[in-house]
Order: structure tokens, then sequence, then C-alpha cells
């Protein structure tokens, strides 16, 4: 399938935009009207770019309140349109997409309209373009593909046909089942866009809030298989308005937008492994749906790096040895500590380059090793995916662990599962020169059971179409939360199968306000899971280490809501241990360690019998406590 995408859904100037479409490896563009008309470039101009960049331009948009006029507006409708139609063959587009009119003076007659649609395909003949048709989710008396197709077909024209938005169909409710009821050759363009489930205005929610697919709530899988089984053959285009892309770095969102389509097509795909979609009335032309690599389903951790100068390092050492690690290893050539329980690993780096860059804090994860058993596909299907390989300074002999850069700068590495050899990562490592003061103690502590990684505004969305298309990780529906700085967005991913121990969640500020809520110094943290709190709370206590302090206004809401003995409340109290359940009877219990340096934390969790979420209900309280905390 070739792959386009509207101007619209990237920043910058018109020939910013082509580039970038160009860049990361776009067959085609729509051309937005107002892009064209606020550049310095002719339309024939534009058509040698594009044409330069190997970029076909594939659809001229939009033209709005066409049918449904009185005579006198009909008369000068059909004289811009003509206007359009001579520009298109400037630029070489062939297909004009046309809105259903929107405007309080459309008159509610079908017949008329299908009359002046006609009139259109009838003035658009001698130029030789097509005219495709779309009902606008907010259109004043044609608002459903159904009712459009009705139109298109009443009027009978061969360059008169049908654009499908998936974010007009699916916004609305409506079942795109009956599009597989359209005639293929009927269907013009087909333009895709996703969009986070709310609860508003659907201009407004259109005009702001679309996505790339697989970033929000829509089952843009479905409802594509539905298109290609009606016959359409022309592109996979997106078409998003969305307030954070029109301000980001246009390569950058150009390569989440491609991301996006390689995703989507490989589910497509997935659904229809002969590739040859058929339809009751007979078969089409077989089309070739790509397919990527199979995700490798994660292990888990291999281990998280942490970036820290030398006092935030030494902070972040002390709450290990607390927590039971050891300094077990040094790297052989350069300056980062191996620290391990049993086989959870942590890594502190001093050599990070992002040390001294502006940060909220001294210290932030720059790494995650993800156990793999096939790094090698892993690799290949980053790389189908533009996820951007980073390559770093290492010794011969040292592993080659291949690695790619998370939207945020956080570097990835797939880390080959499997015992120790001369080929791990870990032979890297050697024992420290002086033996270590902190011995590695027998606690319950078992492995990490998440990551929470705060990210820059623009980044969120991208980050988690990242996680779930490398990794195969299902993003759970966005949550928000409030902190003493404003709301903060919350997203959790973990894989499908149970068996593999690997959660992310991602969180970002919707205001970028305060110490804890700035898009470059949010809060991060590693989670490390447990059978047995309250000996770790114990123990981090003897060792020196006290828990976050919980207030006491907590534990007296606990007992008024739970059922907890008294006694079992007050040990919680004393150790700052909060507490959780869901509905089919899981529990959960957790505790944080103060901020080391104005940044990043470590949680303790134990989940009993099942439960699957991340405490969500105790976020304002430790962040609250963490701002405290910093104040003093």
């Amino acid at each position: 399938m070739r792959r386009s995408i509207a101007t619209v859904s990237l920043s910058g100037t018109l020939e910013e935009k082509l580039e970038a479409a160009s860049w990361v490896g776009f067959d085609g563009v729509e051309i937005f009207e107002s892009d064209l008309i606020s550049s310095p470039l002719a339309p024939r101009e534009i058509r040698a770019l594009a044409q330069s960049l190997d970029l076909t331009l594939d659809l001229y948009q939009p033209f709005r309140d066409f049918e449904g006029v009185d005579d006198a507006r009909l008369a000068a409708n059909i004289r811009r349109a003509e206007a359009k139609f001579a520009l298109m063959v400037e630029l070489g587009v062939d297909t004009m997409l046309v809105c259903s009119n929107a405007t309080e003076s459309a008159i509610d007659d079908d017949a008329r309209a299908a009359s002046q649609l006609r009139l259109l395909a009838e003035a658009a003949e001698p130029y030789g373009v097509r005219v495709a048709y779309e009902a606008l989710a907010w259109g004043r008396h044609v608002a459903t593909y159904e009712h459009a197709w009705k139109l298109v077909a009443e009027a009978d024209h061969p360059l008169l046909g049908l654009c499908l938005d998936s974010f007009h169909i699916l916004s609305r409710g409506d079942d795109p089942a009956a599009i597989r009821d359209i005639p293929g050759e009927k269907l013009f363009f087909l333009q895709l866009a996703d969009a986070p489930r709310m609860r508003m205005d659907v201009l407004q929610w259109s005009r702001h809030y679309r996505c790339f697919p697989g970033q929000g709530g829509f089952d843009l899988t479905t409802f594509t298989h539905h298109v290609l089984a009606a016959g359409y053959r022309g592109p996979l285009s997106l078409e998003v308005f969305n307030d954070v892309f029109r301000a980001s770095d246009p390569h950058r969102t150009a390569a989440d937008a491609l991301r996006s389509l390689s995703v989507l097509e490989d589910s497509l795909a997935g659904e229809q492994e002969t590739a040859n979609l058929r339809h009751d009335r007979g078969s089409f032309t077989p089309i070739t749906l790509t397919r990527l690599p199979e995700p490798v389903r994660p292990a888990g951790f291999g281990f998280v790096e942490i970036a820290a100068t030398e006092p935030a390092a030494e902070r972040a050492g002390a709450v290990l040895a607390a927590l039971g690690f050891a300094h077990t290893r040094d790297h052989r050539s350069k300056p980062v500590q191996l620290w391990e329980h049993g086989n959870t690993r942590i890594l502190l780096n001093a050599a990070d380059p992002r040390l001294g860059h502006t940060w909220g804090g001294e210290a932030t994860i720059t790494a995650l090793g993800i156990g793999l058993s096939d790094p090698e596909r892993a690799r290949e299907r980053a790389e189908r995916l533009s996820a951007p390989a980073l390559t770093r300074r290492r010794d011969p002999s040292e592993a080659a662990l291949q690695s790619v850069a998370a939207p945020d700068g956080t570097a990835v590495f797939f880390c080959p599962t499997g015992p120790p050899d001369a080929d791990s990562w870990l032979a890297d490592f050697s024992a420290p020169a002086v033996t270590n003061a902190h011995e590695q103690r027998d606690t319950s502590i078992i492995d990490i059971d998440h990551i929470g990684l705060y990210q820059p505004f623009d980044h969120f969305d991208e980050a988690s179409l990242f996680y779930r298309a490398l990794l195969g990780l299902a993003p759970t529906e966005v949550s928000e939360l409030a902190s003493p700085d404003g709301l903060v967005r919350s997203r959790a991913l973990s894989h499908p199968d149970t068996k593999s121990p690997l959660r992310i969640v991602l969180n970002v500020s919707l205001l970028g306000r305060g110490p804890q809520a700035d898009a470059d110094g949010g809060a991060q943290h590693i989670a490390l899971s447990c059978d047995d709190i309250f000996s770790i709370a114990e123990d981090m206590v003897d060792a020196g280490v006290s828990p976050l302090r919980v207030p006491d206004n907590y534990y007296d809401d606990l007992a008024a809501r739970t059922d907890l003995p008294p006694a079992q409340r007050e040990r919680m109290r004393r150790l700052g241990i909060l507490y959780d359940h869901d509905p089919q009877g899981g529990e959960f219990l957790h505790l944080y360690t103060p901020l080391l340096d104005g940044r990043l934390f470590f949680e303790v969790v134990q989940r009993v019998d099942g439960y699957q979420g991340y405490g969500a209900a105790n976020t304002t309280i430790r962040m609250t406590a963490h701002r405290e905390g910093s104040n003093t």
C-alpha cells in the first residue's frame, strides 16, 4: 500500500513539510489549501519540488460548503471550483476533496444536493480531475458516509466518488461495516486518524485532539479492513489535526506518523494473511500488505541505567543498599557501577553525556535493558519502525548490544536472555578493585515491577506508540491525576502475555509547571516488586533510609473506607505503606523513597491476588508528599 500524509498534520512551511514527509519515506502528500496559499512557490514549482523529493501530490483539500445551496450561490461555487481545478492541473493533483456543507443556510434537499454534485463533477471533467465527497461529522444535513454515498450514487457521474475519513465515521459511533457495500471504484480516497475517547463537541474534538493510528481509542484495523474489502486501492493517508503536532519538529512527527501506518498495515496483514481481500460481489485486484517482523516477547528488564553525578550516585547507592542490593562489579572501560539483587540489576553511570544538562535534578533514568530471546529480530523490527539506532563508544572486546532511542531520548537496549556467557553484556563488568562495604542481603525483592518515565509534553502519544510498536506492549486508557502543580496525564503499557513482567508507565504534565511537573524535570522512578513489603520497609529503616512520610490523614481515610485491621493500618502508617485494591479482590501495597535529587525515586510494591494496577489512587498523595519533602 502507498502511504500519504496531509500537510496539515505537520508543522512548518509547505516546503519543510514536503521535505520531512520525503525524508522519512512517505510516498505522497495531501496538499492543504492554506499551506499552498501561504507558500511563496508557484504551483508548478511546488509540483517540481515534490517530484524532486519522490513525492506524489495525492489530494487537494478542502473545498467547503458547495452543495445544498440556492442557484445564485451555486453559480459562484462552480466558478470557485473551476479556479481550483485549473490550479490542480498546475500542481499535478487529480483528486479534490469536497466536504459536506456545514453552514446554517444549507438547504435540506437530497435531490438538489445530488444534482449540484453532478454539476460539480461535470465541471471537473474538462480538467481531468475527480471529486471526492466527504461527509463531515458536523455537516448540516449530510453527516454520515451512508448519506454521502446515497447522494453520490444518485448523482451518478464517473468523476464523483467518496472520501472516507475514519474520524468522521468513528467519532459518531457509526458502524463502518456497510462500507463493504459501496463499489470499490467509487471509493476515491481514504483518510485515517485516531483519537482518544472524549465527551465533547465533535468539531473541537476533531480540530484539536486527533492523533495517529494506535495512539487513540478507535479500532482502525477493523475500519480499514472494511474499506480494503470493498475494493479501495488508493493510498493509506493520514489527516490529523493536533495542536501538539502543529508545534513539533516535522521530521519527528513524520517518523511517528509513518510508524503508525506500519503498525496498522501489519495488523491488517495479520487479519488477512492471503493479502487478497475479497467481497461477496467477487474478487478485486490483489494487494500486498507489508508485514513487520513479529515482536519478541520481552522477558523483563535486563537492567535499568541511572546517569548520576557523584553525590546523587552515592545517595542512590545508599537506597539500593538499604533495599538489599550490592555493588558487585564495575565496567571495564567506563565509570559505571553494577548493583545487583539476585537477577535484578541497576547500573549507576557517571559518564553519560547528558550529565550536566538542564534536568530537574542530578540523576535520571537514561537507559532500559530489555531481555529478549531474539535481539536481532527486535533490531530488524525497530529498523522497519523508523526507530533511530544509537551509536555508542565501546571497546572492541565489549558486547555489541543493539540499541535505539525512545522519543524522550531514553536508550532502549536489546539484551539476550539466557545464562551469562562470553557474549553477554555482563562480561563487560569485572569485580570491583576494592571490596564493597555493602553486601547483598537476602530480602524479599523479586524483580523490577515497572518503570515510570516522565515525558516532554509533545512526546507523550509518540512514546506510547513507540513502546507498543517496538515491544508489543498494550496500553491502558489514559488517566488524568491531580498534582499540586496541575494535572498529570498517565498511561501504562504492559505485555498482554502476563508471563512477560515488563511494564512501563508514561507521565506528562498538561501544563509543564512546577518542580515536579516540568517537561524536562518531572519525577522518574524504578518500582521493585517484593513478596513482603513490611520486612523491606523495616530493613530500610534499620539501614537509615526511611520511606517517604505519608500524612496521618491518609490512614484516617483508609480506616473509613476499608476493613483493614487497626494493627495493620498502624504498622502501615509507621512505615509509610500505602494501599489499593481492585473490584476482583486484588490488593496492592506500596511505598516510596524520598526524592534522591529532586527528580528520581524508588518504589517498592507488593501485588496480592492478581492485582494489575499501579495504585493510581495514591499518586496525588505521593506527589504532594514529594513536593512537601523537597521544600523541607
